[in-house]
C-alpha cells in the first residue's frame, strides 16, 4: 500500500464523531441506548428558518456566492456584534462566513500559526483544538485548569506560558467540555496582554449565549486588533447540520482566511447562507427560551450525578455540558476514563466521552442536550450500575 501523508498518519478520528457511530450500531441491534455523547441540540431547528431556506431556494438562490459569504450575512453578523456589544466591523473586509465554526477555526490556524510557533490551549479542551494545531505544524503548550476553580483561568495562568515563540491562545468559553466561564475581567486583561506581547487571541464562542449566570460572553468589546472571533448558527439556532460558521477580526487575517477557503471547499451553502441571515436578524426571544430549559436539565444532571457514589459534579455556568469527576469509582477493572466509559456503554446503555479526549484523565463528559425524559433514564441507570 502507498504510504499516507504524514500529516494525516497520525490524525485521531473526533472522539464525539467516533462515540456516535457506535452508539448508532447499539442501536440498530436494538440496544436501548441513552446518548449524553454529542453535543447537538435535541431542539429542531425553527419553522421560521426553514422557510427562509424555502423561499431562497424558491428565488433559486442556488448558485456560487462570494467565497466569504453573501453580503447580506456578512452584514448580519457585522450588526449582531455592534447591536449586542458595541463592536465596529468592517462586513466586507473584517467579516468571512465558513462551513460551520470548525473551518473557521481551522482556516485562521492555518492563516497564523507556522512550525515553531507555539499555541497556548487551556485543558481541559475541545478534541478538535490539538489536532489542529498539530495540522498547521504550530506546538500546543497546555494551560491546565483546576476543578476547584471551575475550570476557569487567569490573565496570571496565560503570562507563566508565554515565550518568544507564543503566536496565540484559543480560549474557548463558554467551554467545552467543562461548561466553565471566564470572567469578563480576565478576558480583557488576556486580551490587552496579547496585544502587548503581540501574540492572537482566537476567541471560539460557539456556545456565546449559553450562559445561565449573567450576560453572554464575547471578545467583541476588548478590541479587534489581535482577536478572531469564531461564531457559529449551529447551537445557538439549532442548525448543526446547516454548517454555517463565521469569523471577524484583522482584515489581512480575514482576507488570509477567505483566501484559503477559495482553495478549499469555496462558498459556504448558499441556501444555508439565507437561512443564517433569517435567524441573526430574526427577534431572538425563542433562543432564552432554549437556554431556560437547558438549565432546567442542567440542574437535575448535577443532582443526579452528584446522588452516585464515587462521582463529583461541579455546576456548569454555561455551554451544555456536564464534566463530573469519576475518578472515586475506578477500581482493579476500572482503571482510567476510557475503561469507565465502555463499562457504562456496555453495562447501563449509556454513551458518555471520555474526559482522555479533551485532555483529562478521572472525568468524563456528558452533554445534556437531550430529553428530560432521556436524562432521567440515563442517570437512572447510572445510579443502579454505581449505587
Amino acid at each position: 500500500m502507498i504510504k499516507l501523508a504524514n500529516r494525516v498518519s497520525n490524525l485521531s478520528v473526533a472522539a464525539t464523531i467516533a462515540m456516535k457511530r457506535k452508539a448508532n450500531e447499539l442501536a440498530a441491534k436494538g440496544v436501548d441506548v441513552v446518548d449524553f455523547g454529542i453535543g447537538e441540540p435535541d431542539f429542531p431547528t425553527p419553522e421560521f428558518i426553514k422557510m427562509a431556506a424555502d423561499r431562497a431556494m424558491a428565488k433559486n438562490y442556488t448558485k456560487y456566492t462570494n467565497t466569504g459569504g453573501i453580503p447580506e450575512l456578512r452584514n448580519a453578523v457585522a450588526d449582531k456584534y455592534h447591536r449586542e456589544y458595541g463592536a465596529n466591523f468592517d462586513a466586507k473586509r473584517e467579516v468571512v462566513i465558513t462551513c460551520g465554526g470548525k473551518q473557521a477555526l481551522y482556516n485562521v490556524m492555518f492563516a497564523l500559526f507556522d512550525r515553531g510557533d507555539e499555541v497556548i490551549l487551556p485543558n481541559p479542551y475541545w478534541v478538535t483544538f490539538p489536532e489542529q494545531i498539530k495540522l498547521s505544524g504550530a506546538s500546543m503548550v497546555e494551560l491546565h485548569t483546576c476543578e476547584e476553580n471551575g475550570f476557569s483561568l487567569s490573565a496570571g495562568d496565560v503570562e507563566k506560558l508565554i515565550t518568544p515563540r507564543t503566536k496565540g491562545i484559543i480560549l474557548n468559553f463558554p467551554n467545552n467540555p467543562t461548561g466553565a466561564v471566564i470572567p469578563k475581567r480576565e478576558l480583557q486583561k488576556i486580551i490587552e496582554m496579547a496585544r502587548k506581547r503581540d501574540f492572537y487571541v482566537i476567541f471560539d464562542e460557539c456556545y456565546e449565549k449559553f450562559v445561565y449566570n449573567g450576560s453572554s460572553i464575547s471578545g467583541a468589546p476588548f478590541g479587534k486588533e489581535n482577536v478572531i472571533l469564531v461564531g457559529s448558527c449551529s447551537k445557538t439556532y439549532s442548525m448543526t447540520g446547516w454548517r454555517i460558521g463565521w469569523a471577524a477580526g484583522p482584515a489581512e487575517v480575514i482576507q488570509a482566511m477567505e483566501n484559503l477557503q477559495s482553495q478549499s471547499t469555496s462558498n459556504p451553502n448558499s441556501i444555508a447562507q439565507w437561512a443564517a441571515v433569517e435567524a441573526l436578524t430574526c427577534n431572538q426571544s425563542f433562543v432564552q427560551a432554549m437556554i431556560d430549559e437547558y438549565r432546567r436539565r442542567r440542574d437535575v444532571v448535577v443532582d443526579g450525578l452528584n446522588r452516585v457514589p464515587g462521582i463529583k459534579c461541579a455546576l456548569p455556568e454555561g455551554a451544555f455540558y456536564a464534566f463530573p469527576n469519576v475518578s472515586g469509582c475506578f477500581n482493579s477493572s476500572i482503571r482510567d476514563s476510557n475503561e469507565f466509559i465502555n463499562y457504562l456503554l456496555e453495562e447501563a446503555g449509556v454513551v458518555t466521552i471520555s474526559g482522555l479526549e479533551f485532555g483529562r484523565d478521572g472525568y468524563l463528559r456528558l452533554s445534556y442536550a437531550t430529553s428530560m425524559e432521556r436524562i432521567n433514564e440515563g442517570l437512572k441507570r447510572v445510579q443502579k450500575l454505581f449505587g
